[in-house]
């Protein structure tokens, strides 16, 4: 996976954030939010699962306009997009399996066979998949369908250890959650960047779903108990302040460049 270079457009800096720590947390809430959120809104709400897709699907794109309209990283505007990208990768694998009867293990399948046509499509075109090199519009066309496709996969896939595998909530996430820290023990090893990245990036989609089923569903079925509007609510306001201090950190720095 070598990194091609390429000539950006003008004005036009790196729209993702860098991967730390903060970026980890913020993405596996993310996850756990998409999985409560959605099932909150379906569910708790009475929305139905049509209806819910279509106004998360109408707000997706319009996040997405804002974000493909900026031309450098902007904290609120970026997680704002992943937040209902996850929403939405958990509304189509629901709608695929409990409005449509697909079995998980199909749509598992199938949404990791579409995620490699991405990978190869996108690598074959740019000649690197490293999220680090998201500096023309193609790129970022191809970054985020690959990041929609990842959650519709991990949906499924968490789904499917969970519930058809028999894992349960607490099991699935402890399994997730090894086989991130595997990945992450691999790429501190020296295994290749961005295979890890991508690898841990798929994975904390079902650790997050996981997750968040285990704190929302009854003890009755495996869960704390939690609920979905409390759950939903606790990780949104998390995120809203990891965000806020990402944001206003960036906000500093270009204040900083514009005064030199």
């Amino acid at each position: 996976m070598n990194t091609a270079i390429t000539a950006r457009p003008t004005g036009w800096l790196s729209k993702v954030p860098q991967v730390a720590l903060s970026f980890w947390v913020i993405k596996i809430m993310s996850t756990t939010v998409g999985e409560t959120g959605a099932d909150f809104l379906a569910v708790t709400a009475g929305w139905g699962l049509v209806a819910t897709s279509l106004v998360m699907a109408a707000l997706l794109a319009g996040a997405l306009w804002l974000q493909l309209r900026t031309r450098r990283y902007t904290p609120w505007i970026y997680w704002l997009t992943v937040v209902l990208v996850s929403v939405v990768g958990t509304q189509i694998t629901d709608l695929l399996t409990d409005g449509l009867g697909v079995s998980l293990y199909l749509s598992t399948s199938v949404f990791a066979v579409a995620l490699m046509v991405i990978f190869l499509v996108w690598h074959r075109v740019e000649n690197t998949l490293s999220i680090h090199d998201i500096v023309t519009r193609r790129r970022e066309l191809f970054y985020w369908t690959a990041i929609l496709c990842t959650f519709a996969l991990g949906t499924a896939a968490g789904d499917l250890a969970t519930e058809a595998l028999g894992l349960g909530f607490g099991r699935g996430a402890a399994v997730f959650g090894l086989l991130i820290a595997i990945t992450y023990a691999a790429w501190r090893l020296g295994g290749n960047a961005v295979l890890t990245f991508w690898i841990g990036y798929i994975l904390t989609r079902p650790f997050g779903a996981s997750l968040g089923d285990l704190l929302t569903q009854a003890r009755a079925d495996g869960g704390l108990g939690m609920g979905t509007a409390w759950t939903s609510a606790l990780f949104l306001s998390v995120i809203v302040l990891l965000v806020a201090t990402a944001q206003i950190g960036v906000d500093s720095a270009r204040r900083g460049e514009v005064s030199e």
